[in-house]
């Protein structure tokens, strides 16, 4: 059982003119720089034990600005989703298109069309996989309360997000995933717990690891969810 807290890079221009970047070289614009800093100051609060990104400019840049210092791995599987034909251009041409009513409403039965164009069921298992892989080997390596990050894109970890949720990709374009936002998924030997999602300005030093204590007594699994709400994520 790991902590992951899945960071989606700041914003870029392509994101401010309602363009899909897709897997194109785009900077952070200037309130992309500035939600990467202030994420930085609410990570500086808690011990990461990995930071691992997606290839792209957009999460090294905005890793370089939120952890100064920080070595990032680079994982192929956390990059943004193959777009094809779609990358450059603007949604709301892309919205008059027939397949965005597909896209809304049936995700996991798109291919985007063109030279790179990528299943949504592909982009969704190739995510999972990446955390789930993550997860085990900083789990292995630095024990059960570990917190780690990944740096991604909006609908990687919308995707991540939907299946901790136990949702099928079919329903996940009901989650939001705002640019410099952190999502938190506890992951256990049961099931993973969704903490945070698309937090853009709380504290996250409540996700630091906690000391180890004598156990006295039973008590509830770390699997278990708190019957009738528990106290919350406290410090």
């Amino acid at each position: 059982m790991t902590t992951v807290l899945l960071l989606r890079h700041g914003r870029t221009a392509a994101n401010a003119d309602g363009g899909l970047a897709g897997r194109r070289p785009v900077e952070l614009d200037e309130t992309g720089v500035a939600q990467a800093r202030a994420v930085g100051g609410r990570l500086a609060a808690v011990p990461l034990v990995a930071v691992v990104t997606s290839p792209l400019n957009r999460c090294r840049t905005t890793l370089d600005l939120a952890l100064p210092g920080a070595t990032a791995v680079v994982d192929e599987r956390l990059i943004e989703c193959g777009y094809g034909d779609w990358e450059g251009q603007p949604l709301k041409k892309l919205a008059k298109e027939k397949l965005w009513a597909t896209v809304q409403m049936h995700p996991s039965a798109v291919t985007f069309p063109g030279e790179g164009g990528e299943a949504m069921a592909a982009m969704a298992g190739r995510a999972v996989a990446a955390i789930r892989d993550w997860d085990g080997r900083v789990g292995a390596e630095h024990g059960p309360d570990a917190v780690w990050l990944a740096c991604s894109h909006g609908d990687v970890i919308k995707a991540i997000v939907a299946d901790a949720l136990g949702m099928h990709l079919d329903l996940f374009q009901r989650i939001g995933v705002d640019p410099g936002s952190v999502t938190v998924i506890r992951y256990t030997p049961v099931r993973p717990f969704v903490l945070r999602l698309n937090d853009t300005g709380g504290d996250l030093s409540v996700f630091r690891p906690p000391k180890r204590r004598r156990r006295r007594g039973s008590r509830p699994a770390d699997s278990d969810a708190a019957v009738g709400g528990g106290a919350g994520t406290t410090g």
